[in-house]
Formats: C-alpha cells, structure tokens, sequence
C-alpha cells in the first residue's frame, strides 16, 4: 500500500469486536483505537465503521419474554450502541481525540438529498479533526430496508466520501484459495480487474455479524471498480492498520482500483441499486448499444416495459430481455411519461449515460 492514503475508511466486524462469550473485547477494541488515532495524528482522515452493537447489547439485557427477530434487534442494538460509543468515545479521549456518532439506514442512501446531507456532515466533522464512528440504526431499521451487513455500509460510506482505500477487518486474514482451515490453502494477495474468485470462498456467515466473506468480495469487487483501493486483514494482528499503510510485507487480499473511477454521481447510483423504485425492461438491440464502445444511454425506443412506481430521478434497474438485471440508473421521467414515450424515437433519453450504472 502506498503513503499517499489521504482518506481512509476502516471497517471493523463484530468477530473482531466480540469474545467467544459474545462480550465486548475491550483489549482488542483499546488496540485498534491505538493504531487509528496514530493514523490521526499522522494527518489521516478516519472514518471508522464500526459493527458490535448489537452484540453487545445482547449481553446486557435479558428480555422479560421471548421477541421476534426485528423487536430482539432493535432492542439490543438500542442498548449495545449506547455502550459502544460511550467505549470510543472513552478510548479516544485518551488520545485527545474527538469521536462522533453517525447511525444511518439504507433508505437515506437512496435519496440524493438525504445521501449529500450525510455527506456533508461527515465532511464537516473530517474537517474539524473528529472521527465519525458509522453504524447502521438498527432501533429503526425493518427487514426489507436493512445493510447485509456492515460491509455493504462500509462500500456506502467509502464511495461516498471519496475514501482513498477501504480496509475490510476481519478475523481471518483475507481471501483463502481454499479451505482456511486447511494447510494447503493460502491467502490470495491480490485481485485485479474483473477476476472472479467467488468459487474459493466459503459462504458461511460470522458468529455474531450477519454477513461472510462472500459479501466482503462483492462489496470489495464493487468498491474496487470505483477506483478506491480495498484491503481484507485480520483485525486480531498486532498493528494491522500502521503497517498496512506504510506498506509493510502484510498477509492480506488487496483488490486494486480501477484506474477509470466512477463519477461521484456514479457512484451513488451504483450503491442505490436496492432502493429502486422500478425497473426499465430493453431489447437486445438497446442491450447491445450498451456494451459497444461507445458510451450509451438507454433511450425508449429500445425499451420494452417499465414497472414500479417512479418518480423523476429515483433509481430504477436495467432489465433484458431475458428477466437479468444489467445495471441500475437515475430515471429521467416519472412511470406515466415513461410508458407514454416507450418505443418513440425522438425523445430525449430515459436514462442518461452519465446516471446509468452496468454491473
């Protein structure tokens, strides 16, 4: 890794965070603190993203009779991030450092306004040398408009900041080629481009998190094609982050940025993808223009259905003719005016190029 890292986003899991008695592992937390505010005070920018809450609310209280998923959740988390942030906040006045609280939900990522007013705040708190800490509200969150997990927060906050890397902490060192548990296996250290190593990873999910490896890939994949650099380590190595950063020899998977960064407004679209509203349905000719060599929008005479309940400018996916989704894109007409202008020439474009996404 380079010294030129300006802007860092560093995500710590609820693997790294807990015990196996599933408390709150304070040592390990008073480390990793210590290796950020050294980042800090070498002039870093740190967003850190931090999971464990609920987790840790979950050894505090004992629920008078038994809850449903959401109402258990919503509890713990409610309890736990009181007790988390009141630890960092602990932890880095040590240090004479200011930390913040950030709680945000997947909904305030899918409207532009609410997405630049976190932005913003972020940007305001980096700016007076305050390190937000990011979590999602679990205390409000529901099923259908919950993260996967803190990982595909994280590919949230990076995007949206202009994170210079993304480091993924995990327990394990990074991406096996194998079993992990096996001694034939070893970590794969770098990834580039398009290179698919989905086969390799196990699928399962972390003790007390609710995401896996497989989800950091294609969170890691999708960041990295944004031009931002993403590292997976093992959060429980002794100083991890300086080393990283300085470029040390550490065992890790690396996933190289594309060196053609998405526009910022790209790069919103691109995360806003499980927030659409509808969906734009084109033939295989519209299909094809798109992945021809020069840049393309999607225009209505190639468009052969459009369903959901859209607004102009809300987020809608790219369907074939085959049901698969192709990308995603910001809708330059309302559901009406797009049904009325399906299959005309002469219109301007349903979705611009400069707001369409391709997976």
């Amino acid at each position: 890794m380079t010294k030129q890292l300006k802007r860092i986003a560093i995500k710590v899991g609820s693997n790294v965070l807990m015990r196996r008695d599933g408390r709150l592992d304070v040592d390990r937390m008073s480390d990793l603190v210590a290796q950020i505010a050294e980042l800090h005070e070498s002039g870093k920018e740190i967003v850190l993203i931090s999971s464990g809450a609920v987790a840790s609310g979950r050894n505090e209280i004992k629920p008078l009779k038994k809850l449903d998923a959401i109402s258990s959740r919503q509890l713990y988390s409610a309890v736990g991030q009181a007790k988390l942030i009141n630890r960092y906040f602990e932890l880095f006045h040590k240090y004479g450092i200011v930390c913040g609280q950030v709680l945000t939900s997947k909904e305030n990522f899918g409207s532009r306004m609410h997405y630049l007013n976190q932005k913003n705040c972020m940007e305001v708190m980096l700016e007076n040398k305050v390190i937000p800490i990011v979590n999602e509200n679990d205390a409000v969150s529901v099923t259908e408009l919950m993260f996967t997990d803190n990982d595909e927060l994280s590919g949230l906050v990076a995007a949206m900041m202009n994170m210079d890397a993304l480091i993924l902490l995990s327990n394990v060192d990074g991406i096996y080629n194998g079993d992990p548990a096996l001694p034939e296996s070893s970590v794969i250290r770098e990834i580039a481009g398009k290179s698919d190593i989905s086969a390799f990873i196990h699928s399962g999910k972390s003790s007390f998190g609710r995401g896996g490896m497989l989800t950091k890939y294609h969170i890691a994949r999708k960041v990295a094609d944004e031009g931002i650099l993403v590292v997976i380590a093992n959060g429980a190595r002794q100083r991890i982050l300086p080393e990283l950063i300085c470029g040390a020899p550490v065992v890790c998977s690396r996933f190289l940025p594309s060196k053609k960064p998405a526009s910022n407004i790209k790069k919103w679209i691109a995360h806003s993808g499980g927030l659409a509203k509808g969906e734009i349905q084109i033939d295989k000719g519209a299909e094809n223009a798109l992945y021809g060599a020069k840049a393309t929008s999607i225009l209505f005479v190639g468009i052969t259905g459009v369903t959901g309940d859209f607004r102009k400018d809300d987020i809608v996916k790219i369907i074939n003719e085959n049901g698969s989704q192709l990308g995603v894109g910001r809708a330059g007409y309302d559901r009406e005016k797009a049904i009325a202008l399906m299959g005309k020439h002469n219109a301007r474009p349903m979705i611009h190029y400069d707001y369409l996404y391709l997976d």
